[in-house]
């Protein structure tokens, strides 16, 4: 076999007798054929001529059909039965063809023709042709050589009777009677048996088979016959025809068309059995033979013939062209990873006092610059005079699902946001306002939050433009300024005033002890 060619069972078809195209070129091929003495050519060499076609030129993925025409040459040679079969069996042709080049193998094309009822040395129906094919799947050169032809018989399975007085194939020895045109209730095999009463005498006959049976009348006035295989004892070696299977004596006369020995399971071919009267003035009759064919695996070799090249060999080279590949489309493109870059703000705000609060400015913006394959993040320096955030970025990726056709849809525009929310440094509070503007209020503990919001137009229509959401790390945005707290120079002159009110009641009291003391004295 082919081990990179698909090979393909050969089929039974007809070739015309026409000329080969123009992509196909024809090979006259004669052969001759001998074999065995039983062979379907046990005769002499029997000669073929055949017509062989094959294609020159394939594309990968075409089949390469092998046909072979056949045709017996002009003298009387033919191919034969090998012995006597019933209807059934089976006459086949196989070729072999050489594949060499981008293969090397064997291709075997073959064909089969069920044959009639079948005389020994009967002609044979062969098949008109046969073929075979092959799958190709690679490019390149290959060289088609047409080699040995085989022509077997596969013999049908089932029986063959071969009656008493078929002098063609049943042979006897002795003084026989051949009766004929015996009474029908006694059930003969065409109405005919032989009979002898002369210890000694023997009836014979050749087979091609797998087991063989004894047919004969039961009757009385019997006696005992031996069975020899290929000049050999049989099992069971003897019969006696005067009794009953279970060896009880009969008492039946003229019983006709009884099966009284059989011999099976023997190795198919061609086998001799014999019938010898044992007992003298007994009768030893012998109605018919009965052939068994088992059926068979396989064509026996012994009736294969082999047909080998008389003329010069010949070969055919094939060209195998790739032919053309379509190239496959993407209808999505490429879809990166998006990246999200923080920017860092100046540390030194500056803000411009305003009523009720003071704005911070420039308004700090944030772009999404989608890019193949990530898009970026970048972002414009926070405004001078505006705290200094601590950017604790984490970017989420939301992978839309594309959808892939010939031709994009039209979809809305998708718009990723960047949100950034920084950790509060600074004691003030910014927050930013949908004109773009931020402010501020003066508190002791600010809890900022910024969020900026950009709007990315994709470079294709499908929605392929990620998400990326950027979540703070800090306090909560409550988008609430902190409640404002008592004024830190009040708290100081509350403060300095306690101190100076107890400093001079400490005054006012030594002042008293001491007036007190010169009055006691006075």
């Amino acid at each position: 076999m082919i081990s990179a060619l698909g090979l393909v069972g050969g089929a039974l078809v007809v070739l015309p007798s026409v000329p080969a195209g123009a992509n196909s070129a024809e090979l006259v091929v004669d052969y001759s054929c001998t074999g065995g003495p039983t062979s379907v050519a046990s005769h002499g060499p029997v000669s073929l001529t055949t017509r062989v076609s094959v294609p020159t030129t394939l594309t990968v993925g075409q089949p390469l059909n092998v046909q072979w025409a056949l045709g017996y040459k002009g003298d009387a040679a033919r191919f034969g039965s090998p012995d006597y079969f019933a209807a059934g069996g089976k006459a086949t042709v196989t070729g072999n063809v050489q594949l060499s080049g981008v293969w090397n193998g064997i291709l075997q094309p073959s064909g089969s023709v069920e044959q009639a009822e079948l005389g020994k040395d009967e002609i044979l129906k062969l098949p008109e042709s046969i073929s075979d094919s092959a799958h190709t799947n690679r490019a390149g050169k290959l060289r088609v050589t047409p080699q040995q032809l085989f022509v077997d018989f596969t013999p049908p399975k089932g029986e063959d009777v071969v009656n008493d007085d078929d002098f063609a194939r049943v042979k006897y020895a002795g003084d026989w009677e051949d009766l004929n045109d015996q009474p029908r209730n006694n059930n003969d095999y065409h109405y005919d048996i032989h009979r002898t009463v002369d210890k000694g005498a023997k009836a014979e006959m050749t087979f091609t088979g797998t087991g063989i049976e004894y047919v004969a009348q039961r009757d009385f006035r019997a006696g005992r016959v031996l069975f020899y295989i290929d000049g050999q004892p049989a099992t069971p070696a003897s019969v006696d025809a005067s009794k009953n299977t279970n060896g009880t004596p009969s008492n039946d006369a003229n019983k006709g068309g009884q099966t009284l020995w059989r011999f099976h399971g023997l190795k198919y071919g061609k086998h001799l059995v014999q019938v010898v009267n044992d007992e003298q003035d007994k009768w030893a009759q012998l109605d018919a033979f009965r052939v068994i064919t088992d059926e068979l695996p396989e064509a026996p070799q012994e009736h294969r013939a082999t047909c080998t090249l008389v003329s010069a060999p010949v070969s055919v080279d094939v060209t195998i062209s790739s032919g053309s590949t379509p190239t496959p489309t993407n209808s999505e493109g490429p879809v990166g990873t998006p990246t999200c870059t923080p920017v860092s703000y100046p540390a030194t705000p500056t803000c411009t006092p305003g009523s009720p609060t003071p704005t911070c400015t420039p308004t700090p913006t944030r772009t999404c610059t989608p890019t193949t394959p990530p898009p970026t993040c970048t972002s414009t320096p926070y405004p001078t005079g505006c705290p200094s955030p601590t950017i604790t970025p984490t970017c989420r990726v939301v992978t839309p699902t594309p959808t892939p056709t010939g031709t994009p849809p039209v979809t809305p525009t998708p718009t990723p946001t960047c949100i950034v929310s920084p950790s509060p440094t600074t004691s003030t509070t910014p927050t930013p306002t949908q004109g773009g503007t931020s402010t501020t209020t003066s508190t002791a503990t600010p809890k900022p939050t910024l969020t900026v919001t950009a709007t990315v137009t994709p470079t294709r229509p499908t929605p392929t433009a990620p998400q990326v959401v950027i979540t703070p790390s800090g306090g909560a945005q409550t988008g609430e300024a902190p409640e404002g707290s008592p004024s830190g120079p009040g708290l100081i002159g509350a403060g300095a005033a306690m101190v100076l009110g107890s400093a001079w009641g400490g005054v006012a009291l030594k002042r008293r002890r001491a007036a007190h003391a010169r009055g006691g004295q006075d």
